[in-house]
């Protein structure tokens, strides 16, 4: 059996961890940065932040073409530390928090999924992980 290639992106966020770790768990926070170009919003997002809670977030174009929901089981949730969940789809993302002296480590690593190229997967990641530091460093 072939294993798994992992993608990982990563985000150095100059912002003390527990802001970090509230705009990121929180839905009020999550709807303003979950988009990875701004012709894409998250009208709506739930968010059940323990072991087996579920998440689930509300993700469109803006011009109303087209909508997906993005949901998950956690499998592991460390306030402040680490999350990690299994997509819908049955695949599996980490997510790791690590405090540096003025900044906070994320690295999301997770499964890709069979139909668009992997460096598409990654970039469209990064590009919602980008977001996520920008909206906290200017919020």
């Amino acid at each position: 059996m072939e294993a798994i290639k992992m993608i990982r992106v990563t985000a150095m966020v100059d912002a003390p961890l527990t802001k970090v770790w509230t705009y990121w768990t929180e839905p009020q926070h999550i709807i303003k940065w979950n988009n990875a170009s701004p012709d894409w919003h998250t009208p709506t997002a739930e968010n059940d932040l323990r072991n087996d809670g579920r998440f689930n977030y509300r993700m469109e174009a803006r011009d109303g073409s087209y909508g997906f929901d993005f949901w998950g089981i956690y499998d592991t949730v460390e306030p402040n530390k680490a999350i990690a969940y299994t997509m819908g789809d049955g695949r599996k993302v980490a997510i790791d928090f690590k405090e540096t002296k003025k900044q906070v480590q994320i690295t999301e690593t997770f499964e890709p999924e069979n139909e668009n190229p992997i460096e598409m997967q990654k970039g469209g990641w990064q590009a919602i992980l980008d977001n996520f530091k920008k909206y906290v460093e200017e919020n």
